[in-house]
């Protein structure tokens, strides 16, 4: 069944996904940030700013005006970097199709949302589903769907098979975000376990950074003060570290599926974070390292407020600071995700973080 189906967000993920269904045979538009976008995408069929080389469909609906995009479609995807999601939802709100929870709300967009600033400060982050339905009406609370998994844009714009999860807590809603992609290369999985695949979503990114950089010091072949060298079984043992954090964070904010953090939505979304060529984070860590990338920044803080000096933007180091936060809060205890903190807000070098992890977990284990 064709459906009319809006795609909020032209970046690489949000392209690929707008090819993939007008491919399936719906009809599809996509919102873009810059004008040039939007014509080159209606114009010549590429976005060559954000997935090069990519022949899009022609009849790939294009347009600067969020809400036009949105308004009479059955279903919107919003697929906008998170510090930015929430200000462009807004607008999406004023369609009549969602005044009137006539549309499929899917999000695809990774990370958490600030916390409202009270008397006290800042709260801690937020989770997106939970934060979005809070400006949605109210039918829509338990209806909107999480859609993430292991899926660089490169290749799920080339056809290469990609498995994902729809996390909903109405069951029927993630089995008709599954039928959308009926006919592509793109196998969907339903869930109930919204919590747990949006923190494996956010989360993993940060891992990834730190994923990065070990992978860089094992490149150089720099070793540990003791003359200890990292390779592959090290990097291994981060990982598998690294997803234990994800199940412990996820636990503590209320994920209700263990075998999230150990299918796709987890331990495989997170492999392909962490050992991919096209990973954005694993590049910014591995950039830490081979080219002293925060040296031009003061702190974290300083860091996210000019990211796009980066020239591309790694979720993670955003994530990292939500992470922090919510850690802080809560009080948990996850040194992975501490110890990138701890190096992006300039306390600490990545060799020194590395070395105290990994000793440290050596003397907890003997």
């Amino acid at each position: 069944m064709s459906e009319r189906i809006g795609v909020i967000g032209a970046g690489a993920w949000g392209t690929a996904l707008a090819k993939v269904l007008a491919e399936c045979g719906h009809a599809v538009s996509i919102w873009c940030n810059e004008a040039e976008t939007a014509s080159s995408i209606r114009d010549s069929g590429r976005n060559e700013r954000y997935l090069p080389g990519v022949e899009l469909p022609r009849g790939l609906g294009a347009d600067t005006d969020p809400l036009a995009v949105a308004t009479g479609k059955d279903v919107i995807f919003l697929a906008v970097p998170s510090p930015y999601l929430m200000g462009v939802a807004r607008k999406v709100l004023a369609a009549p199709n969602v005044m009137d929870g006539e549309s499929l709300i899917v999000v695809v967009t990774k990370g958490f949302i600030p916390g409202a600033r009270g008397a006290s400060g800042q709260g801690a982050p937020r989770l997106i589903l939970e934060t979005l339905e809070d400006y949605l009406p109210g039918f829509y609370r338990g209806n909107t769907v999480y859609l993430s998994g292991p899926s660089h844009a490169e290749e799920v714009s080339r056809g290469m098979i990609t498995g994902l999860v729809a996390a909903s807590q109405n069951g029927r809603n993630a089995i008709r975000t599954r039928e959308l992609f009926r006919g592509s290369r793109v196998l969907v999985f339903p869930s109930l376990d919204t919590i747990g695949v949006q923190v494996c979503a956010a989360a993993k990114n940060v891992v990834a950074i730190a994923f990065g950089m070990l992978d860089a010091v094992a490149g150089q072949g720099i070793t540990s003060a003791g003359g200890a060298e990292f390779g592959d079984n090290t990097e291994s043992l981060l990982l598998a570290a690294g997803l234990n954090e994800m199940q412990s964070l996820g636990k503590a904010l209320g994920a209700t599926h263990p075998e999230t953090f150990t299918s796709i939505s987890g331990v495989g979304d997170l492999d392909v974070t962490c050992r991919s060529i096209h990973g954005r984070n694993r590049r910014f860590g591995r950039e830490i390292v081979e080219k002293d990338l925060l040296s031009p920044f003061s702190d974290i803080d300083d860091l996210l407020s000019r990211i796009a000096e980066l020239g591309y933007l790694p979720e993670g180091a955003v994530a990292c600071k939500q992470v922090h936060d919510i850690v802080a809060e809560r009080k948990l205890d996850l040194p992975i995700m501490a110890g990138v903190y701890s190096i992006l807000d300039r306390k600490a070098q990545p060799l020194a973080v590395l070395e105290g992890y990994l000793s440290g977990m050596g003397a907890a284990l003997g």
